[in-house]
């Protein structure tokens, strides 16, 4: 029997969505309500509550969550959480609610209808707002980040209160089996016997630096969860239909069968770096999985965080703060001495011998139609990359 760690609380699952058999009528109701517009992200944490992999939170956050989250990383009831989730509303949309009125929340792209929330707190997010949260998460007010910027383009009022999700949009049917549920994950592992299971998360198709993280977390667990970034990605990222196919022949050539589960989850990033690292292991506590492979410059942009600083932060938090924990594993590469991949503590060789690996590097490569070496990619997994590539031309 297989004991996966205990959802984010301790008190299982919290999935927000509605039951089916209300959705109809609720999709109904809500064209009634005032409708409130939602930025992709916004959209995206409505996804993430309606499947539970926010638990145990029941809607967006009010100013004394958000306030801890930002300065303490710790909800107002003292539970561990280290990204504000909150919803923004302009002035003359948010004066015109009163306390405890029910609303519908919309995505602002598609226009669908996604959720009725009951408004039981508005609180402003002037200028000095944005600047706390910009500099607690993400340690810089720089307006070049891509975090901070979407935290300074938040509108002047927050929306707080539970929500219930009543229409998940296109992400289901657009990603079939890869949308996978917390719930839904812990049945796989159960399955599959795993009680320890490392989570890898990733944005981009995987070459050997990422394969290797991968395998070393094999040695040490049950299995590993490869689980990638659906929500909407950076310019120039590489698509998740085409991202799944690259990973899938990696899966099938390099690794033992049985040992590895490829998923996706509609969370869109943020790129706040170490904060992000916690968040993405206390959403992966919630998926059931005990560890978070963190290897360099885990959720990084550009160069505002150290390589190891999202190594280095869980080391700061409190006792029973989260339950999974971080596999931390240093800089990969492929040295020619070795004859393969190694790390700094694994290779005595000098770095002239070591073929550094990036996804940036890969990309850029790809783009040009050079040819990519083995060290570098398996061939498998380069041939479905250069066939996106080439349908780009």
């Amino acid at each position: 029997m297989s004991h996966l760690v205990e959802p984010h609380g301790g008190e299982g699952l919290k999935p927000l969505l509605a039951p089916e058999t209300e959705r109809a009528d609720e999709i109904e109701r809500a064209k009634k309500l005032k409708q409130v517009p939602m930025s992709s992200k916004e959209m995206s944490d409505v996804l993430m509550f309606s499947m539970g992999a926010y638990t145990p939170l029941d809607g967006f956050m009010g100013r004394d969550d958000w306030h801890g989250v930002c300065a303490d990383m710790k909800l107002k009831n003292g539970l561990f959480w280290p990204i504000p989730i909150t919803l923004s509303a302009d002035q003359a949309l948010a004066d015109s609610i009163s306390d405890g009125e029910e609303v519908a929340l919309y995505d602002a792209e598609s226009g669908t209808v996604m959720a009725i929330m009951t408004v039981n707190e508005k609180f402003a997010m002037s200028a000095d707002d944005k600047a706390f949260e910009a500099q607690h998460v993400y340690t810089t007010t720089d307006g070049e980040h891509p975090g901070v910027q979407k935290v300074n383009e938040q509108k002047d009022v927050c929306l707080a209160g539970p929500i219930s999700v009543i229409d998940e949009g296109e992400f289901p049917s657009l990603f079939g089996d890869l949308y996978q549920r917390p719930a839904e994950a812990r049945a796989a592992f159960a399955d599959k016997g795993w009680s320890k299971v490392a989570a890898f998360q990733t944005r981009n198709p995987m070459h050997r630096s990422h394969e290797h993280l991968a395998k070393i977390a094999v040695e040490v667990t049950d299995g590993v969860y490869i689980h990638q970034v659906l929500g909407k990605l950076k310019p120039g990222d590489i698509p998740a239909e085409t991202r799944t196919k690259a990973i899938q022949a990696m899966i099938d050539n390099y690794f033992v069968p049985g040992t590895v589960i490829q998923a996706g989850y509609p969370i869109e990033m943020r790129y706040a770096g170490p904060r992000e690292a916690l968040f993405h292991a206390l959403i992966r506590q919630n998926y059931g999985c005990s560890h978070l492979i963190v290897g360099r410059d885990h959720a990084g942009v550009g160069d505002y965080y150290g390589p190891f600083d999202a190594q280095h932060i869980f080391d700061k938090l409190w006792d029973g703060a989260l339950e999974t924990q971080p596999l931390k594993i240093d800089i990969t590469f492929y040295c020619g001495k070795c004859m393969g991949m190694a790390t700094a503590k694994t290779c005595p060789h000098d770095k002239e011998h070591h073929v550094s690996i990036s996804g940036t590097k890969q990309r850029e490569m790809l783009s040009a139609g050079v040819d990519i070496p083995p060290e570098f990619s398996r061939p498998e997994v380069v041939k479905v990359l250069q066939a996106y590539y080439a349908g780009l031309k």
